[in-house]
């Protein structure tokens, strides 16, 4: 970050989203695509003209990411689907559900294109969630059971590490990884985010291996290094940070989600860019976007 240890975010769209989240750059297009969670949309927005373009889809987005073969694959609702250039929406896999029902919500895709993504109690019910990861193939794997908010997921630059968030456990994990496989294995504890009221929502790494954590009721995005050590922080000026990602033509500017969601009506009203969308320069670059294989 040559040096730098604070940063402040400016908005980039005055969204107002009720729960803005993940954002992924879409190098194709030079877009970023990014949801409203309880507005049941999914965004694709222009930077460099300021357009952002609403597209409703059947059911809660948790994150859509670009497909190979063209279109969007989406954690929605209590399943997977796919979403086309023209916006139809058409499920592929629904996952079958306790005795708690679960949404999706956030998730990722590793370098060999399988898309990873976990579930939530629709009350946060504990350990009512499970972290999926959709094969190419479109089958369905369960690779983490117990999970109470499966948020934030990424790779370390050699893809040999997992990083991940259960929000509730107020930490970050780190899992090994083997590519080859999509296996994970040696679980521990990477950061803690856990003081106050904070937890750890969406996360991001960047080209240099340094793991980014957006900030729920925190108002920033704290960086951390490979060994877990804290690093910097981006400032923002609302308290539900819910995720970053790195976008840009050059991967050098970080878009950074926020939430309406968990405010009262005294803190909406003094507080009017609860839900936006900002940006930054963060003084580092990311990587491109992992796509999905299917």
């Amino acid at each position: 970050m040559a040096g730098r240890t604070s940063i402040t975010a400016n908005v980039a769209l005055s969204a107002a989203a009720q729960l803005g989240e993940g954002p992924v750059w879409d190098e194709r297009s030079n877009r970023l695509i990014w949801v409203d969670i309880i507005g049941q949309a999914v965004h694709v927005f222009d930077p460099s003209s300021g357009a952002d373009r609403s597209i409703d889809v059947p059911g809660t987005p948790g994150i859509a990411i670009p497909r190979r073969s063209g279109g969007l694959v989406l954690a929605v609702g209590h399943g997977f689907g796919v979403l086309d250039d023209a916006g139809a929406f058409e499920p592929v896999a629904a996952l079958v559900q306790g005795e708690v029902v679960a949404r999706m919500n956030d998730g990722n895709c590793d370098s060999a294109g399988r898309f990873w993504a976990g579930t939530a109690g629709l009350n946060a019910e504990p350990q009512a969630g499970v972290l999926y990861r959709l094969d190419p193939d479109l089958t369905v794997n369960r690779m983490l059971e117990g999970v109470t908010e499966s948020n934030g997921i990424d790779w370390s630059p050699d893809d040999r590490l997992m990083y991940y968030v259960d929000t509730m456990q107020r930490r970050v994990d780190v899992f090994d990884f083997d590519l080859d496989s999509g296996s994970i294995s040696n679980r521990r504890a990477f950061a803690a985010v856990d003081d106050g009221e904070v937890l750890p929502d969406g996360l991001t790494v960047d080209a240099e291996g340094y793991v980014w954590v957006a900030c729920w009721g925190g108002s920033a995005v704290r960086r951390f290094a490979p060994d877990g050590s804290p690093a910097g922080a981006v400032a923002l000026p609302t308290p539900n940070i819910t995720s970053p990602v790195f976008g840009g033509p050059a991967l050098d500017r970080m878009f950074i989600t926020s939430a309406r969601e968990g405010l009262t009506d005294e803190q909406l009203a003094a507080d009017s860019l609860a839900g936006a969308l900002f940006a930054c320069d963060p003084g580092v670059t990311g990587r491109p976007q992992r796509t999905f294989a299917g």
